[in-house]
């Protein structure tokens, strides 16, 4: 999956997209890539995991291999203009970018063909050998993803109407640009998941890079007979407890199909410790 330019992460809220994201993130770095990490929509859920403080809209390096940025919005917009739609130098673009924040948030697609345009043009530069993009959640990100469309459909010509198509044919090839879905083992994140994977069916928009079923417990391989034969006491009660959540889960990643599992991971663990953690996992996959 991350053989793509641009892969994004997303997922239902609270499924640990960030976690998983920044895991990749330096997965790739340990194979020698050099990887651009993006927050779309938050900076706070990256740099935890990153073990820095905040992060802002310049890359900066925070492991070996690894630069993390946040995007914002309106030194997008600034740079949308100046390269994308070919603003003159000469021209005070901070004042138009001002003029047109009204714009950005009001238009159709108009915001969020700005912050796809960020990520995508990193993407496409040489800088770096893979972007991996900490997206909004998947029922946010189906919007971001059909803006190009849809200024492709509203301006009829010119450089915007170029650069929107760009930026479709862009997301929409395999080679370039990848989807991966986060969930957990549970029923509404496994429900929203199924009916993006239904929504992306029917409207291509981008190439599924796969499913990552997140915090999935282990098969403690104990006979029920051997559970009950425990004393009472919290070894027994803790033993009933993962059984029936492990069957439990069982049922949901039954319902999803195939996906990549990764871990519930137990203790006290820092944002930090847990990306590592799941980097490790990863180079095991």
């Amino acid at each position: 999956m991350l053989s793509r330019r641009l892969l994004l992460v997303s997922g239902k809220g609270g499924v640990g997209k960030s976690a998983v994201a920044t895991s990749l993130a330096m997965a790739a770095a340990r194979q020698g890539s050099r990887v651009l990490l993006m927050g779309m929509v938050d900076a706070l859920g990256l740099a935890v995991h990153l073990g820095v403080d905040d992060l802002g809209p310049e890359p900066r390096e925070t492991h070996p291999g690894v630069y993390a940025a946040v995007i914002d919005r309106a030194q997008a917009l600034d740079e949308y203009l100046r390269l994308q739609v070919r603003v003159p130098k000469a021209m005070p673009t901070k004042q138009l970018t001002r003029a047109l924040n009204v714009l950005v948030e009001t238009a159709p697609g108009v915001r969020e063909i700005v912050s796809m345009g960020k990520p995508i043009y990193e993407a496409q530069r040489r800088v770096w050998d893979v972007v991996v993009l900490d997206a909004p959640p998947i029922g946010q990100l189906i919007s971001y993803l059909r803006a190009p469309a849809t200024i492709e459909r509203l301006v009829p010509t010119g450089a915007v109407q170029r650069q929107a198509a760009s930026m479709r044919r862009f997301l929409a090839n395999p080679d370039r640009a990848g989807l991966l879905l986060v969930t957990i083992p549970e029923e509404l994140p496994i429900t929203e998941t199924i009916d993006a994977l239904t929504e992306l069916a029917a409207e291509p928009l981008i190439d599924l890079a796969g499913v990552v079923a997140n915090r999935v417990l282990p098969d403690l391989d104990l006979d029920a007979s051997i559970v009950a034969s425990l004393p009472p006491g919290a070894m027994r009660d803790a033993a009933e407890l993962h059984q029936t959540l492990f069957t439990q889960q069982a049922f949901w990643l039954d319902a999803i199909g195939k996906a990549t599992w990764l871990p519930h991971l137990f203790g006290v663990m820092t944002p930090g410790e847990v990306a590592a953690r799941l980097t490790d996992v990863w180079e095991m996959q």
